[in-house]
């Protein structure tokens, strides 16, 4: 059983990604071209037809998206594009995958590590707040495994002390928030991917949408960034040969966007299997009385449950019945990033309990529109 069935995925959509390759492979276009350029503009009409004034009708400012060739790269663009500088400090959450501290670390940056809520597993605005000093520069906010980061609360504290605001959203492509006060004509329903000043989502195979190899891309509603971000990704350069500053060269091949315009076709189809599967896992894990204890998801939140993850009182007894009955699971993540030892010497973290504790309980198990979690209940329910 795999812990995310894309080979079924693949089966489900075969005609139409079958199709959509042989049309690239016949074009003879294999970098940029029409296919790149059009996902790039279904990923922002889809970004920006979440995004509205729920009170008075009126449009969010409209995203644009910018792809390239890995999640990482797009962090590493973006805060290139945010004008990261050798010295500079960037608080980032200590559970959470290495990649956003570690393309700070990349770039010159110090990452300064905040403590999590202990129950949504999100990034704690009152650490956050607690870090804010004379050389930070930003906040790096994770939508962890698939829900937003408080970023209604993070804005406060970037607008109060002067800083940019990034959006890992890896996980969360697809995700919504309703921000502001329902009861009043101020409310917000917002899509991951336009909730920071510049946001970056990831394409690896495993995420909720996911390509065949690595890819990502970039969003902002600031148009100077979407060109200094479209100029990074390409050498530096807007026109051939012309290098106004120092780039990389991160593009998103034409057989990768193909294979994710299919998929964004059929992305909201899956991501309510997966919230009924992650109901279904809710649901069990409220009467199965065995201290194990779901991600909690905010009211005004939605989910791409690019995990479904549980913490549970005693992991290594959870894990080892999950290995008799066949069901397979990830942890993530075993460490805290303050305990990565490239990032030890900084002496960081060792308060952050939260973060500490997560990475001692926490468990993953097989979420995706193509797993039969019934199946896997009914071994818990025997295992347990």
């Amino acid at each position: 059983m795999p812990f995310v069935n894309l080979t079924a995925q693949r089966e489900a959509y075969r005609e139409e990604l079958e199709a959509a390759e042989r049309a690239v492979l016949d074009s003879g276009c294999f970098i940029g071209g029409p296919e790149v350029k059009a996902l790039e503009a279904e990923l922002a009409d889809f970004c920006n037809s979440g995004s509205s004034d729920a009170g008075k009708g009126r449009a969010e400012p409209k995203t644009t998206a910018i792809t390239c060739a890995s999640g990482t790269d797009a962090l590493t663009i973006a805060l290139m594009a945010l004008g990261l500088k050798p010295g500079d400090e960037v608080i980032v959450p200590d559970f959470t995958f290495i990649a956003p501290a570690e393309c700070v670390a990349f770039l010159g940056g110090i990452p300064r590590f905040a403590d999590i809520d202990p129950e949504t597993l999100q990034i704690s605005p009152s650490s956050v707040e607690s870090l804010v000093g004379e050389k930070t520069r930003g906040i790096i906010g994770v939508d962890l495994f698939g829900q937003c980061a408080p970023f209604e609360e993070l804005r406060k504290i970037a607008s109060a002390h002067g800083l940019w605001l990034l959006e890992d959203a890896a996980q969360a492509f697809g995700a919504t928030v309703i921000s502001g006060d329902e009861s009043t004509a101020g409310t917000k329903l917002r899509r991951a991917c336009t909730l920071a000043t510049i946001s970056i989502t990831s394409f690896y195979p495993s995420k909720p949408l996911g390509c065949y190899g690595d890819g990502g891309a970039i969003f902002t509603h600031d148009a100077q960034l979407a060109e200094k971000v479209r100029m990074l990704a390409n050498h530096g350069s807007k026109e051939r040969y012309l290098h106004e500053t120092v780039g990389l060269n991160s593009r998103l091949d034409a057989l990768q966007a193909t294979i994710l315009r299919v998929k964004l076709r059929h992305i909201e189809d899956e991501l309510k299997v997966r919230r009924e599967n992650a109901r279904k896992y809710d649901k069990f894990f409220a009467s199965a009385g065995a201290r194990i204890v779901p991600q909690y998801i905010g009211e005004n939140s939605t989910s791409t449950y690019a995990q479904y993850t549980v913490q549970a009182e005693n992991r290594d007894a959870f894990i080892a019945k999950l290995d008799a009955a066949g069901i397979p699971h990830c942890i993530h993540y075993p460490q805290p990033l303050h305990e990565q030892p490239c990032f030890r010497e900084l002496g960081q973290g060792s308060e952050n309990r939260n973060a500490i504790m997560a990475s001692q309980k926490a468990v993953s198990l097989p979420v995706c529109a193509f797993t039969d979690v019934d199946f896997i209940i009914n071994k818990l329910r025997a295992a347990l």
